[in-house]
């Protein structure tokens, strides 16, 4: 019997003014092993994250992402026993739905082309089919911060190596909020003044994660999505400017509700001294991409 384990990080995305567009890897994990049986059919087990609200079918986000692979792939489903065990949050904008997606593909990888070094640009290039956008799918893959966007079905990906001592401040909230609820409230239109303002930003976020971590606390300001989500995540949204009164680079991770901080220690430290009472602490470190393995 042929076993596989995946270990997929969780991701943050848009950095503020890197909207859709950049994404960072943290050392939060989620933990898959696949049995790969001889009888057909599909068994899934899940523990932590989800347990009792995901289906235990080939509606799981993860099967339904393998046979996507496999599709991709030409290659039949064998029967499988999918064992998960989740760590990342759901629905708090650290990229769960990503890190299923990129397991599921990178399982269907295994099985495909056993004993193959993964190939991660078809990982992302096809997480990203699924995902829309391959801001949290291409950290997820590839690990670390990473700037991507995608057009007429090719990726491009650029790592953004961090200065050591880079860490991040993530403070989850008990609430929930879909990515499709968030993206329902943004406008179509914004005006010039606030566009011209986004791209300096966006601009410059690059140079900021790599040379420049002065810059961060400018080039992590947005003007696009956050002030039109703050209705779906008021508290989140309001310890988000406590965070930036007191100088430190803070932004809604993702679609929300999770407030990410980054930095290097000493933009850090004013942390301590801002309330967060209603919202879970955890302190982060960039973490490699996806990884896999098998065993028999």
């Amino acid at each position: 019997m042929r076993r596989l384990t995946v270990r997929v990080p969780a991701t943050t995305a848009n950095l503020g003014s890197g909207f859709d567009c950049v994404g960072m890897a943290f050392d939060w994990f989620d933990d898959l092993t696949l049995d790969v049986l001889e009888a057909p059919g599909i068994e899934v087990v899940v523990t932590g994250e989800g347990a009792g609200d995901v289906p235990l079918d080939e509606r799981h986000l993860v099967v339904s992402s393998i046979l996507d692979g496999l599709r991709a792939f030409g290659v039949a489903p064998p029967g499988m026993r999918l064992t998960c065990h989740n760590a990342i949050p759901h629905s708090r904008g650290l990229g769960s739905s990503a890190a299923a997606i990129v397991a599921g593909l990178t399982l269907a990888h295994g099985i495909a082309r056993p004993g193959e070094p993964l190939d991660r640009a078809v990982i992302t290039r096809l997480a990203d089919e699924a995902e829309g956008h391959p801001d949290n799918v291409g950290a997820a893959v590839w690990g670390g911060a990473i700037l991507a966007w995608s057009r007429e079905g090719r990726v491009s990906l650029v790592q953004l190596p961090l200065p050591d001592g880079f860490a991040a401040v993530a403070f989850v909230p008990e609430t929930e909020c879909r990515t499709d609820e968030a993206r329902s409230v943004l406008p179509d239109h914004v005006r010039r003044t606030d566009a011209v303002a986004q791209a300096i930003a966006a601009a410059a976020l690059p140079l900021a994660l790599t040379q420049r971590p002065d810059l961060l606390f400018d080039a992590t300001r947005d003007l696009l999505h956050q002030t039109f989500r703050a209705p779906l995540m008021q508290p989140s949204y309001d310890l988000m400017l406590r965070l930036r009164e007191a100088g430190v680079a803070a932004a809604i991770s993702g679609a929300g509700p999770t407030v990410i901080a980054v930095g290097l220690p000493e933009q850090l430290a004013p942390v301590e001294g801002v309330g967060t009472a209603g919202f879970a602490v955890r302190r982060l470190l960039p973490a490699g991409g996806v990884e896999l393995s098998e065993s028999r």
